[in-house]
């Protein structure tokens, strides 16, 4: 797609909210009947991504737009999204500011994620970066199994560019490492379906710290989407080494699974007496930790509801103070 960079409109002070109420930056405030404009995803700043792709700081994961059967590593996600609301809060998403939507293409019952974007979404606008993922397959019954062969890897991504309507995926990402393949195969085809320009940029989950460095030796990466949040930092060390290899860290799960355990750790007790005292919801303080933590982060939210979306995306404007961040490590 031809990028054009968008510059959103800041509405409002949402851009410098150190000590502005979360209210007047995208939620009505109890009795107010005031019509506020929402926050904007840019408020979060940009990241730059391969040298040529720059998207503002908070992006949207599809996860939730279908259902997941409880299987190998994943879990039940709730009733299946409705076609026509997941193309409504789609929209909305990129109303909202959003530049950076990823998805992958076992999401969703029949692989009906990746159709969804293309029907909300097509034509896309020229700074929208739809990032994707190959490597899984979901079996008969819902269970899911990983397959990151040369072979299939390659059937995926074109299936991939079919499905979504697209003549070259921006970023395309190796979902699972597969421990029947070798690493270095998986990341070798896709290399070859980048110098086939059928992928702009390759893409890494779910991967350790050495297999990440493995990857590095076989082609160039700009990414890297692991699991992470103030309740789970077990790919501390990766981000780590994104900062210093000046890699994009996709934070998927940024408000944990399955609810939102204020005290589940000692730091994550600290953000919600933070939240508390700011009069922010302990998802909008998670959200906003995740922006403060380090510059290369770009956090995924996902949600079925249009009102936990604007809520979500009102934390872009939330500034945590180094002290607090501090306080809160």
């Amino acid at each position: 797609m031809a990028r054009v960079p968008r510059r959103d409109m800041l509405i409002g002070s949402c851009a410098v909210l150190g000590t502005v109420p979360l209210g007047a930056c995208g939620q009505r405030k109890s009795g107010d009947d005031s019509s506020t404009p929402p926050a904007l995803a840019s408020s979060a700043g940009v990241l730059t991504m391969g040298n040529d792709l720059t998207v503002n700081r908070l992006g949207f994961g599809t996860g939730r737009l279908g259902q997941w059967q409880r299987g190998a590593g994943f879990f039940r996600r709730g009733r299946f999204q409705e076609p026509a609301d997941a193309r409504r809060l789609l929209r909305r998403v990129v109303e909202l500011g959003v530049q950076f939507i990823d998805t992958a293409d076992t999401y969703g019952r029949e692989y009906a994620v990746e159709p969804l974007i293309y029907q909300a979404l097509h034509p896309y606008p020229s700074d929208l970066v739809i990032a994707t993922k190959g490597g899984g397959l979901v079996r008969s019954g819902g269970e899911f199994d990983k397959d990151a062969s040369p072979a299939h890897l390659r059937a995926a991504c074109e299936a991939s560019l079919a499905r979504l309507h697209l003549e070259r995926i921006d970023l395309y990402q190796l979902h699972w490492v597969d421990p029947k393949v070798p690493l270095e195969e998986s990341v070798g085809e896709l290399a070859r379906l980048r110098t086939e320009g059928k992928i702009r940029h390759i893409g890494l989950s779910n991967v350790s710290l050495a297999e990440l460095q493995r990857a590095q030796a076989v082609a160039p990466l700009v990414s890297v989407q692991n699991p992470y949040s103030v309740i789970d930092r077990a790919s501390d060390e990766v981000l780590s080494f994104c900062e210093r290899a000046g890699l994009a860290f996709v934070a998927y799960g940024p408000l944990g699974f399955g609810g939102v355990p204020k005290d589940a750790t000692p730091a994550a007790a600290r953000l919600a007496e933070l939240a508390r005292r700011r009069g922010m919801s302990m998802q909008q303080a998670m959200l906003a930790w995740l922006l403060a933590r380090s510059r290369q982060v770009l956090p995924i939210p996902g949600t079925t509801s249009v009102e936990h979306l604007d809520q979500d995306i009102a934390a872009a404007g939330v500034v945590l103070t180094a002290a607090e961040m501090t306080t809160i490590d």
